[in-house]
């Protein structure tokens, strides 16, 4: 396994835009075919490619992108479309999904217990260790084959921290395992 860093994907990053005025969820509704369901109205794009949402306050949330740019690009085309100016909208970060491989298998069954930087369960239903990571702030799913997935991730260099530091810990224990 080569030492140094290792190549963090983000694949989805949560942002929310505040407009100067609220977003009207039945103009979205009326005007663009948006959907209307449990306080929100959800609007599918297909370019640029996201899913939108706008919530009860009127703040548009934007959902599959990778990054803020095409997120951006999602929100002022809604707002175009409802013949609103994006001008003066803010943007809010949330959190990122991002994933990595430690490039080789790991024996997820011990990867249970107390750690100094958090706690792991197996979860069966995934077939993966998940990892509350309190040192960097996120959760990290861990599967057989080396792959990981973070959630509730600030930012990319965080999951790369992250990834560095565990890689470290399973290979202090022994964790590792020979890919036949």
């Amino acid at each position: 396994m080569a030492a140094g860093t290792i190549d963090v994907r983000i694949e989805n990053q949560l942002v929310r835009f505040v407009a100067p005025s609220p977003i009207d969820q039945s103009a979205v509704v009326a005007q663009l075919g948006g959907q209307q369901t449990g306080g929100v109205v959800i609007k599918v794009l297909d370019h640029p490619r996201a899913t939108i949402v706008i919530d009860a306050e009127g703040r548009i949330v934007v959902h599959g992108t990778h990054r803020v740019e095409s997120a951006r690009a999602a929100a002022k085309e809604l707002m175009l479309r409802l013949g609103l100016s994006d001008s003066g909208l803010e943007t809010e970060l949330g959190p990122v999904v991002a994933s990595f491989e430690f490039g080789s298998d790991l024996d997820v069954n011990q990867l249970v217990g107390d750690f100094n930087a958090g706690t792991s369960v197996y979860d069966q239903r995934l077939g993966c260790s998940v990892v509350s990571d309190t040192r960097h702030n996120l959760t990290l799913h861990m599967w057989p084959n080396g792959r990981c997935v973070a959630t509730d991730a600030r930012h990319r260099n965080m999951v790369a921290m992250a990834a560095v530091y565990w890689r470290g810990i399973l290979q202090e224990k022994g964790m590792f395992v020979q890919r036949i």
